[in-house]
């Protein structure tokens, strides 16, 4: 560690699913180096992040073999996931002998990042950056197969997870408890969410885009979708499931002639599904492969727009990414989506039953002068909202410094 800069950890469970969260955090990271001698703790981490930590000189503590949650009834039941991340996290080599030694912890939630958190000495100035309450404890969105069944009675779903549920309120509050220790949510929503499920203070630190990783000008690259169609299509982004609303996308683009490039994939049986309610509403669908991020950033350039009816979204990086490419984002009315969406502005915010509505704002879609005043207002609300990497690192730096200063006042221990 660096003499001339103080020492930040940064510590999520599993940075090889590559989502949104992952996504924020990889961007942000280099940034952070203005300020720390960096380091990062993980127990899966992605080929983008090992790439990144070794051209910027960042240490990662990781351990042995890459660690992917356990997910079998009798891991839920007794809270699996939170004793298997606890074993890993003291596998990463030297991350025992060293977190003693770091001035700042940024935490980020996701599976396994409880357990770091119980690590953190108490003396030192952590953040825990909570996108959302865990959602497989505290709501059933993920408890529900892909056309909004419940897959068992809530009942059992509840006695099920007791435990993990438990342990999780248990330990956020603890955290949130310690004077030196802060949290913030990623939007207005996942903020008050926060509040409202454990009962702590929370502040708000939005995600951010990278404007060269989503330019205006794509550039001479290959749309994927166009070796198998070439009509009118929109996106979505996110695994198939409830929580997406992917076959509520589906449903709502029936009788419009539009097809549907959906990202995110999902399991076999869940994209056969998909197939088979895309054939019984007329909506050409197709499922993207693995994509890079240019190959992403050209498939939604060509798109009408770039559509979403998820539910409970905390906050949702795909619009602000429709933003800095310049394609319309239209969006339900719901989640985190209200704090970056302005209706009629940079986009559209939809009812989620309005499909008159949603029908009218695809037409929209297509008006030229609309997606240049809509591109324009885009890209001014994410330098409004500060949503650059750099920005966002200046945040977590800031909040950090002020913690420093609230802890110093005598009588705050």
């Amino acid at each position: 560690m660096s003499d001339s800069k103080p020492s930040l950890l940064v510590a999520k469970g599993n940075i090889n699913r590559m989502g949104g969260a992952e996504r924020d955090l990889i961007r942000c990271l280099p940034h952070l180096q203005q300020w720390y001698d960096v380091s990062v703790a993980t127990l899966n981490p992605s080929l983008k992040l090992s790439n990144l930590c070794r051209e910027n000189n960042i240490k990662i503590f990781s351990p042995p073999t890459p660690w992917n949650p356990p997910n079998s009834p009798f891991s839920q039941i007794f809270d699996g996931v939170h004793k298997s991340s606890k074993q890993q996290w003291r596998m990463c080599d030297g991350l025992i002998e060293a977190i003693d030694n770091f001035d700042y912890f940024h935490i980020v939630s996701g599976d396994g990042y409880l357990a770091i958190m119980e690590m953190i000495p108490k003396s030192k100035t952590a953040h825990l950056y909570l996108h959302e309450p865990h959602r497989g404890y505290h709501e059933d969105s993920l408890h529900r197969k892909l056309n909004g069944k419940l897959k068992r009675p809530s009942m059992i779903t509840n006695l099920i997870l007791s435990k993990g549920r438990k342990n999780d309120l248990s330990i956020v509050r603890k955290f949130a408890s310690n004077p030196k220790f802060f949290v913030s949510g990623n939007s207005s929503y996942s903020a008050q969410r926060s509040r409202d499920v454990y009962n702590i203070e929370c502040d708000l630190l939005h995600p951010c885009v990278d404007q060269e990783e989503y330019p205006s000008e794509v550039g001479d690259i290959i749309n994927p979708i166009t070796q198998t169609t070439q009509s009118e299509y929109v996106v979505t982004v996110g695994t198939a499931n409830w929580a997406k609303a992917t076959m509520e996308t589906i449903s709502m683009l029936s009788g419009t002639g539009i097809s549907l490039a959906h990202v995110g994939g999902g399991t076999d049986a869940e994209k056969s599904q998909l197939q088979v309610h895309a054939k019984n509403n007329s909506v050409e669908l197709w499922i993207a492969p693995k994509l890079s991020s240019s190959e992403l950033a050209k498939l939604m350039s060509d798109a009408l727009a770039i559509v979403s009816m998820a539910h409970k979204e905390p906050f949702g990086l795909i619009p602000i990414e429709a933003f800095s490419i310049g394609t319309p984002a239209i969006f339900v009315d719901e989640g985190g989506f209200r704090d970056t969406i302005v209706d009629g502005k940079c986009g559209r915010l939809i009812a989620r039953d309005n499909i008159t509505e949603w029908h009218l704002a695809l037409v929209q879609a297509r008006d030229p002068e609309n997606r240049k005043n809509w591109s324009k207002f885009g890209r001014d609300r994410i330098l409004e909202l500060k949503l650059s990497p750099e920005q966002q690192a200046e945040k977590i730096h800031q909040a950090s410094v002020e913690m420093d200063i609230i802890i110093s006042i005598p009588g705050i221990e």
